[in-house]
């Protein structure tokens, strides 16, 4: 799997696919894909005034790791 991005279908075939090498490196894209998906969110809760709490809660987290996890990177892109 070289680094340009796949679609989710792509991802989903390649994710059950018998070699563990493919498998895994799906897994991993996975993983980036769905890191990305909550830094959107969590930008897009933000700017429409949701609390930390409620984040945390969206996402079934305590509102200390939600914060810890994305408020630094918001200060520092000048968004906090």
């Amino acid at each position: 799997m070289s680094g340009e991005a796949l679609s989710t279908s792509a991802l989903a075939e390649q994710v059950t696919d018998p070699d563990p090498a493919v498998g895994l490196a799906a897994v991993a894209a996975l993983r980036r894909l769905l890191e990305e998906l909550e830094r959107v969110q969590v930008d897009n809760a933000r700017d429409s005034g949701w609390s930390w709490q409620q984040i945390a809660e969206a996402l079934r987290v305590s509102k200390q790791s939600v914060h810890e996890k994305h408020s630094g990177r918001r200060k520092v892109s000048g968004k906090e």
